[in-house]
């Protein structure tokens, strides 16, 4: 008699219910998966039979029956060894060896040939999944306590009644299931899951640069795309490695977010359940585009999602290859990726921060006082033209980083600066969370800082005084600001204000905003 078995399939960050459909019948030996499986799922066939053969039972070649394993829906691509242990138990009820109801239960694991359960990728995006449809998830014991998010609700402090169970190995999932012994469902202590982070960097220990201290708060602050230029040796690195230090942690929904997004990609660290510390990421100029942006097959986040609701820093801008850069304005400008292919579509969330350095020609001083440049003014053009106005119109700040002087380098300075400055930032973000939570409520993309508004927020929230209409007026008439400008330095000096504790945007608020905004050349 055939038996069904509940699993699933990760379809981007999202899950998908998949039945393991198995038939024993006696016949000529043979052992097929069919449903467009992948090899990984092709070769489940050996690991199955040699983990049911290590517990004592019969495994499919030992005698003379045909086995034939559906994973529906049939066209439906099926990938990786999560499928293990659903094939196995799938086989054994089929067969008569074990006896249990499988109905309310989603398994999943990856079995080695001795039995044990392995851990596999995506498993908090399936405990999600699952917990609206069924009453209890089995999966190897080291996904447990990241499967058992998914029990959590407002914000990490209440749990739902969905049991996480993990477990060691084959052996172990029959006793359970037929009884013989009792798991205790997976608790998560939510005290546990928000820790305090020691930052590796601190802006106290960068001597001098307030000018780009200032405009990292602003960036911290409202989520707004910075540049920053200036010789070798200036700090630009630095400074962005000490970013995160200004960030407030993620909420609990953020931090769900972004451990789905690392949980698939395989990400997590050993014994890690929460990510509640923003991302940063900083790919080398030789990038691809499919790394960048996501994609392959089967596709896969690439940087940008892995950077969601954190920091996306690429380093020596100008020389990552011309169509990669050029592929970062779509997901700027929306916050998510759209990755279409012949037989499907998968949209990725990219909701980072882009932080970007670069020198201000090829050997990175031009316009020094001290030390001559040496490149033409050819070689200076073709080194700027690498980036196209189109890509520059989407960063909201552009900032001069000079080199430092010997005084500035040997004089004191305060070592908890960061601490400092993210308290503002969390006062600013406070304010901005007050700002649009009410009108948000039923948006599955909530709006969390003021880089993120649209047009209809901007004209809400945005108003200024005749003076600034004036100074705005000025500036776009003349061709310094686009559309798309006009509407980047009006976000840009609400998160000013916001910093300044001011209710109105005044015309100190935006005239700040533009001088990160009007740039050379």
């Amino acid at each position: 008699m055939p038996s069904k078995i509940y699993s699933a399939a990760t379809i981007g960050l999202d899950a998908q219910t998949v039945e393991v459909e198995v038939d024993c019948s006696y016949g000529l030996r043979s052992f097929t998966i069919v449903g467009l499986p992948d090899k990984a799922v092709e070769e489940s066939k050996e690991r199955v039979a040699s983990a049911i053969k290590s517990i004592k039972l019969s495994p499919p070649h030992h005698q003379p029956r045909r086995v034939l394993v559906n994973l529906a829906p049939a066209d439906l691509k099926k990938e990786g060894s999560l499928y293990d242990l659903p094939i196995a138990l799938g086989f054994l009820l089929s067969s008569k060896q074990i006896k249990f109801d499988p109905e309310g239960k989603i398994f999943l694991g990856e079995l080695a040939l001795d039995g044990r359960l392995r851990p596999i990728k995506g498993a908090l995006s399936i405990s999600l999944f699952a917990q609206k449809k069924f009453k209890e998830i089995i999966l190897p014991e080291e996904n447990s306590k990241e499967a058992a998010l998914a029990t959590l609700k407002n914000s990490g402090k209440e749990q739902i009644d969905f049991k996480v169970i993990g477990i060691a190995n084959l052996k172990e999932a029959i006793d359970y299931l037929e009884g013989k012994k009792q798991i205790s469902p997976q608790k998560i202590n939510s005290g546990e899951l928000f820790k305090e982070t020691d930052f590796s960097f601190d802006l106290g220990f960068i001597k001098g640069q307030e000018y780009a201290k200032r405009a990292l708060e602003i960036t911290a602050a409202g989520g707004h795309n910075l540049l920053m230029s200036g010789p070798p040796g200036a700090g630009k690195t630095l400074l962005s490695k000490a970013i995160p230090s200004l960030l407030p942690s993620l909420s609990f929904e953020e931090s769900l977010e972004v451990t789905k997004i690392y949980s698939i990609a395989g990400l997590l660290a050993e014994g890690q359940s929460l990510i509640n510390l923003r991302p940063f990421r900083n790919p080398h100029h030789t990038t691809s585009e499919v790394a960048l942006i996501g994609g392959g097959n089967p596709p896969r986040p690439g940087e940008i999602t892995l950077a969601h609701r954190g920091i996306l820093f690429l380093d020596e801008f100008p020389e990552f290859h011309r169509d990669v850069l050029e592929s970062l304005r779509q997901p700027i400008e929306e916050g998510k990726i759209t990755i279409a292919r012949a037989r499907h579509s998968l949209t990725l969330p990219a909701r980072f921060t882009l932080i970007a350095a670069t020198n201000p020609c090829p050997c990175g001083y031009l316009q020094d006082s001290e030390k001559n440049c040496t490149c033409t003014s050819s070689q200076v053009q073709m080194y700027k033209r690498k980036l196209s106005g189109p890509l520059m119109d989407r960063i909201d700040l552009t900032i001069e980083v000079p080199k430092l002087k010997y005084e500035k380098l040997i004089a004191s300075g305060e070592e908890s600066e960061s601490q400092k400055i993210r308290l503002r930032v969390e006062k600013s973000r406070a304010i901005q969370g007050k700002r649009f939570g009410n009108d948000n409520t039923e948006r599955k993309d909530k709006i969390l800082v003021n880089a993120e508004m649209g047009l209809p927020e901007i004209k809400k929230y945005c108003q200024i005084d005749s003076n600034s209409q004036g100074l705005l007026k000025k500036y776009v008439d003349s061709g310094f600001l686009s559309a798309r400008g006009y509407h980047r330095v009006l976000k840009v000096a609400r998160t000013i204000a916001d910093l300044d504790n001011s209710e109105n945007i005044g015309y100190r608020h935006l005239s700040e905003a533009l001088i990160y905004r009007i740039r050379e050349g």
